[in-house]
């Protein structure tokens, strides 16, 4: 854990993983709340979810573009123009008196505009530290990105139940303002600045890396998002079983993260990671007990966190410094769309075979992911005593005349 505290201590990489974190905790409130409100103003949860499925296409679409704006224009305007249209937006569910449509249209505009933090910290981050710190660093970062999973939903939960779902929607929309803020104000935005890529408009997932970070997320993503279904479906939304099993698989995953974190990346690296996700959650397939599911669960989070820090790096290492932003967008596209097919094949399986529907789903998922990453290692970057930082962009030097 040293390595982690000398990490922290380089300057400035505390106070922007705080003001990042701040930034994308409304991510792990807004779905649960949009979900309670727009349930409680129209008395159907179809209608909900018809709102998070817009909210949700609105984010993936934007993503890689986003993303790709920051390149173009800047990171500081792309993210301060995002936020603002994304908090308008927010607001507006919370306090206007709209129809089903609007509602969708809102969530559609909201997802749109979400400022693209993620692409660009991940983006800042080989300029923050040496070589030997940035796959350490990205392993941190996905650890501490748990809280946001764990803490958001317990959070919206209180605040609607017991002040009302305007509130906890509200809530959320100050913190985006806050901490959007607090990393737009960042030094590190202005220092850093992205070359304009040369490169048409997904040339990027033309890179094999990028491609297989993708889909290898797209799986695992779509796996965390049908257990999740499943623990729900197990326990229901009265007692405190779901909430502790689910902050039992997270405490996994950021423990994972933190004890992994340091290991060498080679071409096994994420096969590796999703056989422990798939392993973990076979596992827990086979009996639907508080303590059974607690146990297993934590063995699948072990590789999560751990998983993710290695397709991040891969990401970096594999791309132009100009490129890095966009492909971050596509794989945080593929992990959203993989969150939605999760939930959704989730879903179907519990509504035809019970609970157990979702664990099998999930096991399938991460198997898949697992065999991708198999496949894929003749296209996986080899790290070890490598730099995971981005390839730089070179510019033709005209020659002198003599």
């Amino acid at each position: 854990m040293g390595s982690y505290s000398e990490l922290l201590r380089t300057s400035g990489v505390a106070r922007i993983i705080a003001a990042q974190l701040t930034a994308r905790f409304p991510s792990g409130m807004l779905s649960l709340a949009f979900l309670l409100h727009v349930e409680q103003q129209t008395g159907s949860y179809g209608a909900a979810g018809l709102v998070l499925a817009a909210t949700s296409i609105g984010q993936a679409v934007a993503g890689p573009l986003t993303s790709r704006l920051m390149g173009r224009l800047g990171m500081r305007p792309v993210l301060i123009a995002t936020l603002a249209v994304c908090v308008t937006a927010i607001v507006a569910i919370a306090l206007l008196p709209l129809t089903v449509p609007l509602y969708m249209a809102i969530g559609l505009v909201a997802g749109l505009a979400n400022p693209p933090v993620q692409p660009a910290v991940r983006t800042i981050y080989p300029k923050m530290v040496n070589s030997r710190q940035l796959t350490p660093l990205f392993s941190l970062d996905a650890s501490a990105q748990e809280i946001i999973w764990v803490v958001g939903p317990v959070v919206t939960t209180f605040v609607a139940t017991q002040i009302g779902t305007v509130w906890a929607i509200l809530l959320a929309a100050v913190l985006m303002v806050v901490g959007g803020i607090w990393f737009i104000s960042s030094p590190e935005l202005g220092r850093v600045r992205i070359p304009r890529s040369k490169r048409r408009f997904g040339a990027v997932l033309g890179r094999p890396p990028v491609m297989l970070a993708t889909i290898v997320g797209f799986l695992l993503i779509g796996a965390t998002a049908a257990i999740e279904a499943g623990v729900v479906a197990v326990f229901g939304h009265g007692g405190a079983e779901a909430g502790i099993v689910l902050a039992i698989f997270a405490v996994g995953s950021l423990a994972g993260g933190l004890f992994l974190g340091h290991v060498p990346i080679g071409p096994w690296s994420t096969a590796r990671r999703m056989f422990i996700v798939f392993a973990g959650t076979a596992l827990a397939a086979g009996l639907m007990d508080f303590w059974w599911l607690s146990i297993t669960l934590f063995i699948a989070g072990i590789g999560i966190a751990p998983a993710l820090a290695v397709l991040f790096a891969i990401v970096s290492a594999s791309v132009k410094f100009s490129d890095t932003a966009e492909a971050y967008g596509w794989v945080g596209t593929g992990q959203l769309i993989g969150a939605a097919l999760g939930s959704a094949l989730a879903g179907f399986l519990i509504d035809g075979s019970g609970p157990q529907g979702a664990f099998w789903a999930a096991a399938a998922l991460a198997f898949l992911g697992f065999l991708v990453a198999v496949l894929g290692k003749r296209w996986h970057p080899d790290l070890r005593g490598r730099d995971a930082s981005p390839i730089p962009d070179t510019e033709p030097v005209p020659a002198q005349p003599s």
